[in-house]
């Protein structure tokens, strides 16, 4: 079947840009990057991670949307036409689907930890929090995820209405909702801001976040913020290449994957920013870990004036975080479906909203204990207790690693030159630091953190 050039597009550059930050910005920044930042010496961590987004995260990026926008076709095609067309092997669009696979194995757990927040929207509001101690807000969290019911509610609301909007189409749809959703998280964001510096320390928290503590930053450490940039960035997902795919050809690859980058950041310190005054307002411990959110920030709002209120919006402000995230990334599994088998878009949505649910139901079960779903293994180093960490671990830590290695080595030493130079448009000095890095730096960096995965080093 003959697969042709996508004639779909952004109605403006502007609209790639608000796509690719809402692909970015999400749980990563609001839910991950505070706890990691605080298990890895603060502002020591940050320094290594803006450095990363920088030497690898930017360069990747480029990539990504070059060989996207010089295929014009879903990844694993537009992959295999820029390969062709740089006289290599077909094998090259692996660097497509492997990174599309990802974000499938990814998405169907994103979207249960989705509906968390919207369950802790509904409860927040609710007054569930209102009174309750250590012990009945630590009570709220294991009722919900020992309920596969309650789970399967939320993580399906949130899949019906990623898949809703996508179902639209790429500008009804898509554009229009996130010019819509990013102003709000935007004005959700800082208003969350502004209530952390009223109740809580602000000059502590300023003190851990922005003052280096290299002491505390291991080699491990290091290798987490490389990982952290791909999954905050979307890097290697496929995601960039499918909306690469979608960008008016006089759009400047480079100014707007920039300005994407500057943006995620800007998004992960606002809400370090807004977690750390509260953190260290109420003698919270910074390195908690994923229950910093959805246990003890719970508690600690709970107990100031407006305290419901409070609640309700650092929930809200989650779930418009993940939710833009969602939408984003289903965009291409509904694309490549219609592309291929030329399905309508309503069966493409159906199908590709089925599919994810369906595997979203290892997660649901893993965090309720279901047996069926334990494994007790060591994969790659790690300790896989259940499906959904197996998931998670391949997913985030191995693929798409991987999947940026292979994008650095095809973009860096593959694809030609001169298809490079039409694509990005760089003077002379941008472009050769551009490939510079790509041939070596983020080679070297992405195979530490492989090699680092392994046991190896």
């Amino acid at each position: 079947m003959t697969i042709t050039a996508t004639a779909q597009r952004w109605s403006h550059g502007y609209a790639f840009f608000l796509a690719a930050t809402a692909s970015a910005v999400g749980l990563g920044n609001v839910w991950k990057f505070p706890y990691i930042l605080g298990q890895n010496g603060g502002g020591a961590f940050l320094a290594v991670y803006l450095g990363c987004i920088v030497l690898i995260g930017i360069p990747i990026m480029m990539a990504e949307v070059m060989i996207g926008r010089r295929g014009r076709r879903s990844p694993g095609y537009a992959a295999r036409e820029v390969a062709r067309e740089s006289g290599a092997h077909d094998l090259w669009q692996l660097v497509g689907w492997l990174g599309l696979f990802s974000a499938f194995l990814i998405m169907s757990f994103y979207v249960v930890i989705t509906g968390w927040a919207f369950s802790y929207v509904h409860k927040a509001a609710t007054g569930a929090f209102v009174g309750a101690d250590g012990d009945q807000v630590a009570g709220v969290f294991a009722a919900m995820t020992a309920s596969p019911a309650e789970m399967l509610a939320w993580s399906t609301l949130a899949v019906t209405l990623a898949f809703g909007i996508v179902a639209l189409g790429l500008r009804q749809g898509l554009e229009r909702w996130l010019h819509v959703l990013m102003p709000v998280l935007l004005v959700l964001l800082l208003t969350a801001l502004a209530s952390a510096w009223w109740i809580g320390d602000v000059r502590q928290a300023m003190d851990f976040l922005l003052r280096p503590d290299f002491s505390a930053l291991t080699s491990h450490g290091v290798l987490i913020a490389v990982g952290h940039a791909f999954f905050t960035m979307t890097l290697a997902s496929g995601v960039l290449m499918m909306f690469g795919a979608y960008l008016p050809q006089h759009t400047s690859i480079g100014r707007t994957a920039i300005g994407v980058a500057l943006a995620d950041t800007a998004v992960a310190l606002i809400a370090g920013l807004a977690i750390f005054p509260i953190v260290f307002g109420f003698g919270l411990d910074p390195a908690e870990g994923p229950g910093l959110m959805f246990q003890t920030l719970p508690l600690a709002l709970a107990a100031v004036p407006a305290g419901v209120l409070l609640t309700t919006l650092f929930f809200a402000t989650l779930s418009l975080a993940a939710f833009s995230t969602m939408i984003t990334n289903v965009q291409a599994f509904v694309h490549l479906f219609h592309e291929r088998l030329h399905a309508s878009r309503v069966l493409a949505v159906l199908v590709c909203g089925g599919a994810v649910w369906l595997l979203s139901l290892a997660s649901v079960f893993s965090f309720s204990g279901a047996a069926w779903t334990r494994l007790d293994i060591t994969l790659l180093g790690r300790e896989i207790p259940t499906l959904y960490h197996a998931i998670e671990h391949v997913a985030i830590n191995l693929l798409l690693p991987l999947g940026g290695l292979l994008i650095a080595v095809f973009a860096g030493w593959i694809v030609h030159t001169r298809v490079a130079r039409d694509e990005l448009a760089l003077a002379p000095f941008a472009f050769t630091i551009w490939r510079f890095v790509l041939r070596y730096v983020a080679p070297i960096g992405l195979g530490a953190l492989l090699l680092n995965l392994a046991g190896w080093i």
